[in-house]
């Protein structure tokens, strides 16, 4: 399940939209306003679906604001079919297009093959699971739910989540975390990864698995 942004200035579309999209078990946050989505936290969502005619903000400009603070795939929804239109929608960011009006198959289709693929670097929010980690605000949530880690136990989540599958050792885990010339030892990065896991735990997530005699990994 994905978190979709959609933008349109027609309330019938979004409707639409987020009909189509729920069947396939997706969360979709619908925008009228396409003024105010730059002032949105965009880090929540996994994927946005724009409308390129809109009267307060038209969607090149409204990508071109957006484009450097979310990761994710960008999809338009555009009438307009033009070679140069693409081109200029690719140039901002854009990783697709789908014309209206449209069929509820292409639509569930190219979101999912997007959603499938999508393996860029996420500079701004790793999605794992429930488990959301803000790279820019350097918090996690599990869904809704903040989880008040300190700033090392953060670090320590952060390299386990942006290594996921991996398994780290604790002299691993220390370097990249705090540094080549930090003094915890090994007991000290225990520690912390068992209150990390603990306030995870709290807020309903269990991602962080011991791999005995070896050292961690993020499992989800």
């Amino acid at each position: 399940m994905a978190c979709i942004l959609a933008i349109d200035d027609e309330q019938a579309i979004l409707s639409a939209l987020a009909r189509v999209l729920k069947r396939d078990g997706h969360d979709v946050v619908c925008a009228v306003e396409s003024a105010r989505v730059p002032d949105m936290d965009l880090a929540r969502f996994d994927l946005i679906l724009c409308d390129v005619m809109m009267p307060e903000l038209d969607g090149f400009d409204l990508v071109r604001r957006i484009r450097p603070c979310f990761d994710g795939p960008i999809i338009f929804l555009t009438a307009k079919v033009a070679e140069e239109d693409a081109v200029v929608g690719y140039g901002l960011g854009a990783d697709d297009y789908v014309r209206k009006p449209f069929g509820a198959a292409e639509l569930r289709a190219k979101v999912d093959a997007h959603l499938r693929r999508e393996q860029r670097e996420r500079t701004h929010t790793l999605l794992l699971g429930s488990v959301r980690v803000n790279l820019g605000t350097k918090e996690i949530a599990v869904g809704d739910t903040p989880v008040p880690l300190t700033p090392t136990e953060y670090e320590i989540c952060e390299v386990l989540a942006r290594r996921r599958g991996q398994v780290l050792s604790r002299e691993q885990i220390r370097e990249a975390a705090l540094g080549w010339d930090s003094d915890a030892d090994a007991a000290a990065i225990s520690m912390h990864v068992s209150r990390a896991r603990k306030k995870l735990g709290h807020a309903g997530a269990d991602p962080i698995a011991t791999v005995w005699g070896m050292g961690y990994k993020w499992q989800l």
